[in-house]
């Protein structure tokens, strides 16, 4: 069987893909355009895509594809009513970073309480050398036990947040979806649990639902002293209403992995905060751990192996 990998490029070159053995044919390439697809995948037996779009006219012309596999777990680069109609298969790849995702939320986390980079800042420009005493408290810096956090979503990720909080001592609670009229057990009110937060963070799916879960109206009912985290999607969060929260000092922080346009272009509204010292903004890094990316590529090709053997 022939397969290409579209976009390689999106993982270090050091990670070894561990193709099935029956994969006797094996073409990769850096990245992957629109224009470029079709030629590249037109006699392939399985295509391999992180990020590059497989759209209805292009597997049209690809008779021959039997399984595509998502290096991922989102699958929206990927038109699947036409795989279904042409028979393809498709699989992604879910589970792999329900390590480094957490690890990832919670040095955001540290950084926002414990304001650390803003004291290497101060340190570089001389501040500890010229102080009266043995050490200077500039910036806050706010202990996460018996803080409130507040998770947006209770999937592996969520669950495995909360028991990191809960080992730092934290007081962890459950948003219900925003548009209940029932509140289920183990889960806060959306609105109250807002309010209680000190902490929010987000570990739901984007849908038609939850887009722009957090909104102006939801910023309104955050504390002063409350921050965001986002290592989810992009457009759960509306980012005009961040950046105004955060210009107006309605929050007092936000940790951003991911936006609404990746790669981020310069024009982008995140781009005219990136600067303040209260706001994390991180290339869409949060899955990205070594062991994470390795544990993915081997899941996905475990997942081609089946495919191939059933």
């Amino acid at each position: 069987m022939k397969a290409v990998f579209l976009d390689r490029g999106s993982f270090p070159e050091q990670i070894d893909i561990p193709l099935p053995e029956k994969v006797d044919e094996f073409q990769q390439y850096h990245n992957s355009s629109a224009e470029n697809v079709v030629e590249r995948i037109r006699d392939a037996d399985i295509v391999m895509t992180n990020k590059v779009v497989l759209s209805r006219a292009a597997l049209e012309q690809c008779p021959s594809i039997k399984l595509v596999q998502v290096m991922a777990t989102g699958m929206n680069n990927v038109d699947l009513e036409a795989c279904q109609e042409l028979g393809i298969a498709v699989q992604n790849v879910a589970g792999y970073s329900t390590v480094s995702v957490p690890e990832h939320t919670f040095a955001m986390i540290l950084e926002l309480r414990r304001n650390i980079t803003r004291y290497r800042e101060a340190i570089k420009q001389g501040q500890w050398a010229s102080s009266e005493f043995f050490c200077f408290m500039d910036f806050p810096i706010l202990d996460l036990n018996q803080s409130t956090l507040c998770i947006i979503g209770k999937g592996a990720l969520g669950n495995r947040v909360a028991t990191i909080a809960e080992a730092f001592g934290m007081n962890v609670i459950f948003a219900e979806h925003k548009q209940a009229t029932d509140v289920r057990k183990g889960y806060v009110a959306f609105d109250e649990a807002i309010k209680q937060a000190d902490i929010i963070t987000l570990h739901c799916p984007l849908t038609d639902q939850t887009r722009d879960v957090i909104d102006e109206a939801t910023f309104a009912k955050m504390k002063p002293s409350a921050i965001l985290i986002n290592t989810g999607r992009g457009g759960l969060v509306n980012e005009t209403a961040l950046v105004d929260a955060l210009k107006q000092q309605q929050i007092a922080g936000a940790g951003f992995d991911v936006a609404t346009v990746e790669p981020m272009p310069k024009d982008h509204p995140l781009q005219a905060i990136a600067h303040y010292p209260n706001f994390i903004l991180t290339p869409h890094v949060a899955w990205a751990s070594h062991s994470a990316m390795t544990r993915l590529l081997q899941i996905a090709c475990d997942n081609m192996a089946a495919f191939i053997d059933q």
